[in-house]
């Protein structure tokens, strides 16, 4: 058995959070829409250190500071003006997910008799139609990992090209953080690339866990994500995330 890190080395989980915070990185002024407590902690990290000019949203009506004090009413006719003018970020989470991006939160099985019904499409297909979208995955598995999705909730990249301009102008899938790893879509083919791996994880381990052919990056040498600063850490455990709710979704190692 491995010897237990110390306590004062980051968690799987602050790893996450720091590997979430990184796909907002230079966005500039767009509206942050994270879904789930990692990438909720993420965009609030990103706009407190790198990216100062995210706009961050309360998930109903207004934006709101670092504090969390509202800052602005955020009407849903302006809500939509982000979203079909590009100027908005969502991490979403995928209950499947495949090489080219396409997400599912519709059902397992079947369309017309699933094995299981899920949340449904929602806004999946707008939100990755209109705005860059990535995915936020807590349980990396080949059930989620797969070959190809069920039924197309999120837009691939493969379904966009199929479709047309009118729906690659705004498509962009900048990352898919899970437990395990960092990948992303910059392959000739927009294939999943896997572009690091949490420490504490294989190359074998992400492997096995996905349903499909991963690409690696050139050369074969897979890194592990990014270490988080002191003053990131600091944050996230005095600051952000003080309750230490990250590790419920990402438990400790």
């Amino acid at each position: 058995m491995a010897p237990a890190a110390p306590a004062d080395s980051p968690s799987r989980a602050e790893y996450c959070v720091v590997a979430c915070a990184d796909a907002w990185r230079d966005n500039g002024e767009v509206l942050a829409s994270p879904m789930g407590m990692i990438p909720s902690v993420g965009a609030r990290l990103a706009k407190r250190t790198f990216s100062p000019d995210l706009l961050l949203t309360d998930g109903e009506a207004r934006t709101v500071r670092l504090d969390g004090e509202t800052e602005g009413w955020l009407p849903y006719r302006l809500h939509l003006a982000f979203v079909t003018g590009g100027k908005r970020h969502v991490m979403m989470g995928a209950s499947q997910i495949d090489r080219h991006g396409n997400q599912n939160i519709s059902c397992i099985g079947d369309w017309e008799r699933p094995a299981r019904q899920l949340l449904g499409v929602r806004g999946a297909p707008v939100n990755t139609l209109n705005n860059p979208v990535s995915y936020w995955v807590p349980k990396h598995s080949a059930r989620v990992f797969v070959e190809k999705v069920d039924m197309i909730s999120g837009v691939g990249y493969d379904s966009a090209a199929a479709a047309g301009p009118s729906a690659t102008r705004y498509h962009r899938i900048p990352r898919v953080v899970s437990n395990l790893g960092v990948f992303d879509f910059e392959t000739p083919d927009r294939s999943m690339r896997l572009v690091s791996v949490h420490p504490g994880v294989t190359v074998d381990e992400v492997l096995a866990a996905t349903g499909f052919e991963l690409t690696l990056p050139d050369g074969g040498e897979v890194p592990f994500t990014r270490e988080p600063t002191e003053e990131e850490l600091r944050l996230i455990r005095e600051v952000i995330d003080p309750k230490g709710l990250r590790d419920r979704e990402v438990k400790p190692v």
